[in-house]
């Protein structure tokens, strides 16, 4: 009797975790908010500014554009990972991955899109390599590479422990 409750408690508990996804699922509403003050600040500056930095404003607005990216995918996987699966049959038009990303996967996926903003990182400051010191370039590079291999080793570990399963459940 005891342990049914403790069991069901526990298992509600995941509805804990939803109150968190809404509150990432708000901050889109930020990010699109910035991304059009961006916006509009490289469109007020046309014509005056240097390509250089016309170039730093788009790298800054792609990676606004990764990060709410980002943000959607954790959100939409780890629900429905952790808290309840979405009714497929009101999700006509969700996109091609929905449902098939696992913890492992959303991982994979993550590194991979923290690479991204972070080599989008490293692109602004090759654009303006003479602001920052070698110093700096060397830690922005140490970084994305950690990233980088991280996300790898991931991916080795990954594919070494469920390959086989995801396989073989593709297959059927």
């Amino acid at each position: 009797m005891l342990e049914a409750v403790i069991e069901r408690t526990i298992l509600a508990s995941r509805w804990l975790l939803a109150p968190l996804y809404l509150g990432l699922a708000a901050t889109l509403g930020v990010l699109i908010v910035q991304f059009y003050i961006d916006l509009f600040h490289v469109v007020g500056k046309l014509g005056t500014t240097a390509d250089e930095e016309v170039i730093l404003s788009v790298l800054a607005l792609i990676d606004l554009v990764l990060v709410a990216g980002l943000v959607t995918m954790v959100v939409i996987s780890s629900y429905e990972s952790f808290v309840s699966k979405f009714d497929k049959m009101d999700l006509a038009d969700a996109p091609p991955l929905f449902g098939k990303l696992d913890p492992g996967t959303l991982k994979i996926k993550l590194g991979a899109s923290m690479v991204a903003i972070s080599s989008i990182q490293l692109l602004k400051a090759f654009v303006s390599v003479d602001s920052y010191s070698s110093t700096e370039l060397a830690w922005l590079i140490g970084i994305h590479m950690t990233l980088v291999v991280s996300t790898l080793l991931m991916a080795v570990i990954d594919k070494m422990a469920f390959g086989k399963s995801r396989e073989k459940a593709a297959a059927q």
